[in-house]
């Protein structure tokens, strides 16, 4: 796939109110994704991943900076002139549990960005929400229960299809295995590939998890405090990382042969501590 930007961020910047001034969560970060490509954003929690995938989707509203969306630069504009470029970059949320409707079906759930997207006819979207559920792998008698019967795998999987069902040229995922047992993880990593391979979509893909970015990403880039402190090639961050931050955070996986999962921050700031210290000097 072509390395043109489908979606690219220039010195984006994110603020929040508190008492006395405001907090920055985002300052400065720049990236771009080109179709077909898959851009992982690592980091621990708190370090402002989440803001970034919010304010790409704009569920945020940055401050200043720009957010490139097949070129045109959606950072401030007004929902009347951002509603249409809505479906271009679609997210599924980190939380499972509380991001679908309990109270609609599955078939109903998917249906409704059809809807949207100016599907009138009743048949029509609950043919193409089928077939997206299908798509996702699940059975079609999936399509008339309702999210509290799902395993928190297959919520994701509906939330994938719901993302879909608007034809994104990007997807924004924030922490979607976060959630899942390792097995589920797999699974889910795999359906997110043959998706990209037969689409072309571009993801944008919010992850502490360093294992399973190694096998879902092309590039990655790491942020801290809410500024990016290292990107690049994924193998060669992972395998070679330039920062201390980037460093430590390798050091704290619980395998760091295979980098899968992480100990608890607690371990990432006492491993953080003494690359600080070495830098400093």
């Amino acid at each position: 796939m072509s390395d043109t930007p489908v979606l690219a961020a220039e010195d984006l910047v994110v603020e929040f109110p508190v008492p006395g001034g405001v907090f920055r969560a985002v300052d400065g970060v720049g990236f771009a994704v080109g179709r077909g490509r898959t851009l992982a954003v690592v980091g621990e929690s708190g370090c402002g991943k989440s803001t970034l995938a919010r304010a790409l989707v704009r569920l945020l509203t940055p401050v200043s900076g720009r957010i490139l969306l097949d070129g045109q630069d959606i950072a401030r504009l007004p929902e009347r002139r951002l509603r249409p470029l809505r479906p271009k970059i679609q997210m599924v949320f980190q939380d499972p549990y509380g991001s679908l409707d309990p109270r609609m079906t599955a078939a109903e759930i998917v249906a409704e960005p059809l809807r949207m997207r100016g599907l009138a006819s009743r048949e029509r979207r609950a043919a193409e929400a089928a077939e997206l559920i299908d798509r996702v792998g699940l059975p079609s008698s999936a399509l008339e229960r309702r999210p509290p019967e799902f395993s928190g795998g297959q919520r994701q999987r509906i939330g994938i299809a719901r993302a879909l069902a608007s034809r994104p040229e990007v997807l924004v995922c924030d922490e979607v295995t976060s959630a899942l047992d390792v097995s589920v993880q797999a699974q889910m990593i795999e359906l997110l590939r043959e998706i990209q391979r037969e689409t072309g979509i571009a993801y944008l893909f919010i992850s502490h998890n360093l294992g399973v970015v190694r096998e879902i990403s092309d590039e990655v880039m790491v942020m801290r405090g809410g500024r990016t402190v290292e990107s690049g090639p994924t193998a060669r961050v992972l395998t070679a990382p330039g920062h201390p931050y980037t460093r430590a955070l390798r050091g704290a996986a619980l395998d760091p042969s295979a980098m899968r999962g992480r100990k608890p921050r607690a371990v990432l700031a006492a491993a953080l501590a003494p690359a600080e210290e070495g830098a400093a000097r």
